[in-house]
């Protein structure tokens, strides 16, 4: 159940963004994060949704009444999935899927299904379903003596609810012959070794405040935020000072009341069983699509090739350049939203830190991180001494408007690659393709009768494009450097058992800090040399798409978010080590040394 501080927290923002712009810009916003949370995790969103149904309305069943799970192994080392249904319900044979975390998105297994009956559904249409009983074999891996899988499962009531999918999550222990089952995934202690989860009793809740804070200042000064506020902040060099104060203050607000909200999803999610972290909305497709849109948006606006008419179509003219307090307010909601793939140092353990306490503990820390992040702005605001500094207005800020806007088509065309990585090249094509489409459709508004028309088809021609979805992406832990493994837990435990010495690199496409790391330190020729000069392996964790395996690996190490280095040296009894989220050549050349006995 979602805590009531947190609920309240999420209402005193919303109402916050309808005071400050009652029209577009906050359904341009609610729009966004209604596309992070339904594309991000459709099926926690509409469990939530369903149980406050099934408990208005007592005729249905909970879905753990009505589908009830056994898992037992046979004697042949397959296992046997057996789901008891009540009457009048039925499960659905297409939606069966067993998956082997520990092989991450490649781990899914082979189910020798019963037969079944045809039905013609009202959801699915015509399709394969499972009355009384279904009675499922699943092969399993050979050579593992213990095992953690995810089994999912969809089905429906005859009177006329269908119920999401539902994950169900099982421990399996060939040696003992157990299977046990829990509506959780397994924690990092049941799949990796004890020592690699570190203590983190030496944080403090206070500790964890200024390290927030720290991580905020930090964030003004990496590239995916810089280019937002470099435009506001030139607004500053004249005016009314009294003025310019309140500007500052409504930036501070629109930036504490995004990561209240940002903290809000994510404990809420938490609380739901799904464990996410820090950037956790760029593994929604959706959104980073949504993104790539605004950003192109802004583009326009910028270089004045789109000349926007009505107020409601002002998004991305608003959030960066709009004079008023409306203005630095969305700069402040913008500025957080592109900070996303962005993980600064001190940043990554007090988030860590705050989602193991309380909802208010943690929404304070996240307050922390958002006042670190506005304090340059509110200072130059509230500062005489700060503005005189900044250069005088004049015909040089129309040149440096239209060349700003060119970071913004790139950030664009980074946000479709990405979206291309997660979900295939057709995915990116469409997306892209969609762009284009939208500047026309743009372009077409400003004409007579006709050409409005066609402008609004071109649009909704774009939205649609931004819909279109290819084949999900089962990473393989490949990356650009030779010599890199997949992670998973098994193999870590397997080679540390081994006493080889491993490098594990947590990183996603949509992680700009992991980009960075991975071109000027990581990916290195000097430094793919030293890893086999060393002989330590480097093993890679593609979070790119959600895989609660991973999460998990994030968390058991107190993070919430990533980059995540951790250094295992060769003697399989020594402690992890935990680089910094900023790697130099120094410090990681310091790390293989102390690996090597």
């Amino acid at each position: 159940m979602i805590n009531r501080g947190i609920s309240a927290a999420m209402g005193r923002c919303y109402q916050a963004l309808a005071m400050l712009c009652p029209k577009a810009v906050p359904a341009t916003i609610t729009l966004l994060l209604a596309s992070m949370l339904a594309s991000l995790s459709p099926t926690v969103i509409a469990q939530n949704s369903l149980a406050e149904a099934l408990q208005q309305q007592s005729e249905f069943l909970p879905v753990k009444e009505a589908y009830r799970l056994d898992g037992a192994l046979n004697s042949d080392g397959g296992l046997r999935l057996y789901w008891q249904i009540a009457e009048g319900y039925y499960l659905y044979q297409h939606a069966f899927k067993v998956r082997d975390l520990e092989s991450g998105a490649a781990g899914a297994l082979n189910i020798d299904f019963p037969p079944a009956l045809s039905k013609t559904d009202e959801f699915f249409g015509d399709v394969s379903v499972y009355y009384n009983e279904a009675d499922l074999s699943v092969s399993l891996p050979n050579g593992r003596p213990n095992l953690s899988l995810a089994v999912t499962y969809q089905g429906c009531a005859d009177a006329g609810l269908c119920y999401p999918p539902e994950t169900e999550y099982l421990r399996i222990d060939a040696a003992a012959g157990n299977v046990s089952i829990s509506a959780s995934p397994p924690t990092a202690q049941d799949t990796t070794p004890p020592e690699t989860v570190p203590a983190t009793s030496d944080m403090t809740f206070l500790l964890a405040l200024g390290l927030a804070f720290l991580g905020g200042l930090i964030l003004n000064a990496m590239p995916c935020v810089f280019p937002i506020l470099s435009l506001k902040v030139l607004s500053f060099a004249t005016g009314d000072p009294a003025q310019h104060r309140r500007h500052g203050m409504a930036y501070l607000a629109g930036v504490v009341c995004s990561f209240l909200l940002i903290a809000s999803v994510l404990i809420s999610l938490q609380s739901a069983g799904r464990w996410v972290g820090w950037g956790f909305q760029l593994q929604s497709t959706g959104f980073v699509i949504g993104l790539a849109y605004l950003f192109a948006l802004m583009g326009f606006s910028l270089s004045g090739l789109v000349l926007f008419g009505g107020q409601w179509m002002n998004i991305g003219s608003n959030l960066a350049t709009a004079p008023g307090t409306r203005g630095s307010f969305f700069t402040g909601v913008l500025a957080v939203i592109v900070a996303s793939p962005c993980t600064a140092p001190f940043m990554g353990s007090a988030l860590g830190f705050a989602l193991t306490q309380p909802a208010l503990k943690a929404l304070a820390i996240f307050a922390a991180l958002g006042v670190g992040m506005a304090t340059p702005m509110v200072a130059i605001s509230s500062s005489a001494a700060a503005r005189r500094w900044l250069p005088k207005p004049g015909a040089w800020m129309e040149t440096l408007k239209h060349l700003m806007a060119f970071p913004l088509y790139l950030t664009s065309v980074w946000l479709i690659w990405v979206a291309g990585k997660q979900t295939g090249v057709d995915t990116m094509a469409a997306a892209a393709a969609g762009l284009v489409v939208l500047a026309l459709g743009l372009i077409l508004l400003r004409g007579g009768q006709v050409a409005r028309l066609v402008g609004w088809v071109c649009l909704l021609c774009a939205v649609l494009l931004g819909t279109v979805r290819g084949e999900t992406v089962e990473s393989d832990g490949a990356t650009g450097r030779e010599g890199t493994v997949a992670w998973s837990p098994a193999n870590l435990a397997a080679m540390r058992a081994e006493g080889k010495p491993v490098f594990v690199d947590v990183t996603a496409d949509w992680c700009i800090t992991c980009l960075a790391n991975e071109q000027a330190v990581l990916f290195t020729p000097d430094m793919t040399r030293a890893f086999a000069e060393a002989g330590v392996t480097y093993m890679v964790a593609d979070w790119t798409n959600y895989d609660p395996v991973i999460g998990e690996f994030v968390r058991g190490h107190g993070r919430n978010g990533i980059p995540l280095y951790v250094m295992y040296g060769a003697a399989p009894e020594s402690e992890p080590v935990i680089l910094p989220q900023l790697l130099t050549r120094n410090i990681l050349l310091e790390a293989l040394d102390n690996a090597i006995p």
